[in-house]
């Protein structure tokens, strides 16, 4: 069959894409986009990174009326001095750089040993695909806020001391997703209790707490016995022989994963109920 013939490919046909464009010109390379739960994951992947590095006992997330979600940790606080080659406020760098963060240098001395997330593009990518964002740190004494629209910064940083009875250290973002990125922007909740409670389960001592302003209803998860717990609160039946659980961790002097990766697992055998996981 017979085709037009294409417009001239030359030199001039060649774009270039910076900061976030790419991200947004092609959003399903980055993320899914079915619904906007994903690039959510990655502000909670951040703050349960916090807790996993012993930095964080606590992470609230808000369900808010008007389709928004804030995810709150109190970790460390996201930096927001000026980075010492890139000129820019840290914590601006971090929303606005698709490869930009704390957690590339795993080796000692690193501020991650290890973590999850979009493999370092990360929040940047949340902050792209949103309407605005609202980042606010609290470290060292003071309080940072920026705002974003659409990935650019449109409220720029203030930084306050902070105020008696505000907390000392954390971050809160709260991030609206832009409907023309995403096919709905309904929250699959459902999806998002089970991460919320996974984490917990992974986080043994952590509270993991979820609010619906819609419903006014709140959940918490806490798992001070970590799969353990999990599991024997989950069973409706009581196991007929001693639960099977182990773990493995690599050490300092593992050539393949940093100190502290690994994997543990609990196995229950019950004569009645469904399976669990």
């Amino acid at each position: 069959m017979a085709t037009k013939p294409t417009p001239e490919y030359s030199e001039n046909s060649i774009r270039v894409l910076k900061g976030l464009e790419p991200v947004k010109q092609r959003p399903g390379m980055y993320t899914r986009t079915d619904n906007p739960m994903h690039v959510i994951q990655e502000v909670l992947d951040n703050a349960a990174d916090e807790a996993l590095a012993g930095h964080g006992k606590k992470i609230k997330t808000i369900v808010h009326d008007d389709g928004s979600i804030t995810v709150e940790d109190d970790g460390r606080g996201i930096p927001f001095g000026l980075h010492p080659t890139e000129h820019a406020p840290v914590i601006e760098l971090v929303f606005t750089q698709l490869h930009a963060g704390g957690k590339f240098d795993k080796g000692k001395g690193g501020a991650y040993s290890f973590s999850g997330g979009l493999h370092g593009v990360g929040v940047s990518v949340t902050n792209a695909l949103a309407l605005r964002l609202e980042a606010t740190t609290y470290r060292e004494g003071q309080v940072a806020r920026l705002v974003f629209a659409g990935g650019d910064v449109i409220e720029p940083l203030v930084v306050r001391p902070a105020a008696d009875g505000e907390r000392k250290s954390g971050t809160t973002v709260r991030v609206w997703p832009d409907g023309k990125y995403f096919e709905s922007l309904t929250w699959p909740l459902a999806h998002l209790e089970h991460l919320l409670r996974s984490k917990a389960v992974l986080m043994p001592g952590v509270s993991v707490t979820l609010v619906q302003e819609k419903t006014k209803e709140t959940q918490t998860w806490v798992f001070k016995g970590g799969l353990r717990d999990y599991l024997t609160q989950t069973l409706i039946a009581d196991p007929v022989i001693p639960l099977f659980e182990g773990e493995g961790f690599a050490d300092a002097n593992n050539d393949s994963f940093a100190e502290g990766e690994g994997a543990a697992w609990c196995v229950a055998f019950t004569e009645d109920g469904q399976p669990v996981r």
